[in-house]
């Protein structure tokens, strides 16, 4: 249904991406943030989900800075390696790639942003700094509590595993209380990675309440 893209960063970086169109007139754009995975097949499935839906859809590659069209699986020895993109993140240039796709789908009706793992903190932390967004929703992303004094400018939404082996509940109980105006949610039972369903912590019945709360989320705040 997509295509790969590219994009140029305000520092002048060329990254790559993928993109989705739905079949008729947008009713708005979102932007796909990445696991640690890479744009890979699970992401560019979602992307494919949301046009279907109406949206333009993109995503990013945030790690082309380091690594150039890096995707992975989700094999232990996969999940290893996929890790040293988060030694160390660079928040600014992956805040500056992410604004890149913000302004490379504006034209097309109001924006909002969409992230997984280490996407969902980076959704959160666009909501409270970047421009052109209308509403975010982050999934299991574990750097939120460190961000979670700073306010979101637009509508957020955040999803969470109650068994989420790397975000403790204090953490997100952290968030709550920091963060009353943002509308948080607890999947009982599920872990890290519930949504995908190529990930061994998939958890169909929480990811199938999740996903109509994102879209619904997303179709009151882009209007």
């Amino acid at each position: 249904m997509g295509q790969d893209i590219t994009l140029t960063a305000s520092d002048g970086f060329k990254l790559g991406g993928y993109r989705a169109d739905p079949a008729g007139a947008p009713k708005g754009a979102i932007v796909v943030i990445q696991e640690i995975f890479g744009v890979n097949h699970h992401i560019r499935s979602v992307c494919d989900r949301l046009a279907q839906e109406g949206y333009v859809a993109i995503a990013p590659s945030i790690f082309d800075r380091s690594e150039p069209n890096f995707q992975s699986g989700y094999s232990p020895d996969e999940i290893a390696i996929a890790r040293k993109f988060v030694a160390n993140p660079d928040w600014a240039a992956m805040l500056r790639d992410t604004q890149a796709a913000i302004d490379a789908v504006k034209d097309g009706g109001p924006v909002g942003i969409i992230g997984f793992c280490l996407g969902g903190s980076i959704a959160y932390v666009a909501a409270t700094k970047l421009t052109d967004l209308k509403a975010a929703v982050g999934y299991y992303g574990g750097a939120i509590v460190r961000f979670a004094d700073d306010k979101p400018k637009v509508p957020t939404q955040l999803h969470f595993g109650e068994k989420d082996s790397g975000i403790p509940l204090t953490d997100v109980e952290t968030i709550k209380a920091k963060r009353p105006e943002v509308e948080v949610h607890i999947y009982p039972g599920a872990q890290h990675g519930f949504h995908c369903d190529e990930r061994a912590s998939y958890d169909k019945t929480s990811a199938d309440i999740a996903w109509p709360r994102s879209l619904a989320f997303f179709a009151k705040n882009l209007r």
